[in-house]
């Protein structure tokens, strides 16, 4: 499972009169995010843009389940889909969503940990948990470029599908390196990247 990060999330808490509470939140698309700095030994920095409506294969379809969690963790939910808990709202510009916080959920201590932490100003933004398509299935799903020479020496990777499976609420990552951590790329001979494929995480049909 890929992960990306945004901080450009306009998130809003607020109660609501049945005890519940409700969040807002969205991920911007076509913002370019920097996943490494090219560390010390001096590599190339890596980007990555997720395009506009990337994730509407799933979102599209209600059938499809997609959830809200605290950090990544499934032991951590906060809102589905299935639950009729969450709705998402996918647009040129960004995915956005509301979300219920039952009273259920209020009780949990992730729920509580999460509410501390955005209170005290520690949710800095909200990072998407999703899946590229094999190539038999869909053609030219990501694509990598190199950056404009006028504006650095980057590799740019470019999600045009991908396959949303939740949503995360996250804090800012100290170094930035560590996200590149879950993508785990290399450089080919010809200098294209590719994204390893973890064994655990083939696509299966």
């Amino acid at each position: 499972m890929l992960t990306s990060f945004s901080n450009d999330s306009g998130l809003e808490l607020r109660d609501a009169g049945d005890g519940s509470r409700r969040l807002t939140g969205r991920f911007p698309y076509g913002k370019r995010a920097v996943l490494s700095d090219g560390g010390r030994n001096g590599g190339r920095p890596r980007k990555e843009v997720i395009q506009s409506k990337a994730f509407a294969y799933r979102v599209d379809r209600p059938e499809e389940d997609i959830h809200l969690l605290l950090g990544h963790s499934y032991d951590k939910p906060l809102a589905s889909r299935e639950a009729q808990t969450l709705v998402l709202t996918d647009t040129d510009d960004a995915l956005t969503f509301e979300a219920i916080i039952t009273q259920e959920i209020q009780q949990t201590t992730w729920a509580q940990d999460f509410f501390a932490a955005y209170a005290g100003g520690q949710i800095k933004g909200i990072s998407p948990g999703f899946r590229i398509p094999p190539p038999r299935t869909v053609k030219n799903a990501e694509t990598v470029e190199d950056e404009d020479p006028s504006e650095g020496t980057a590799i740019i990777r470019n999600i045009w599908q991908a396959l949303l499976y939740e949503i995360s609420f996250v804090t800012q990552p100290a170094y930035k390196e560590t996200e590149i951590e879950e993508r785990n790329w290399q450089l080919t001979d010809a200098g294209v990247v590719v994204p390893k494929i973890n064994p655990l995480n083939k696509w299966r049909l």
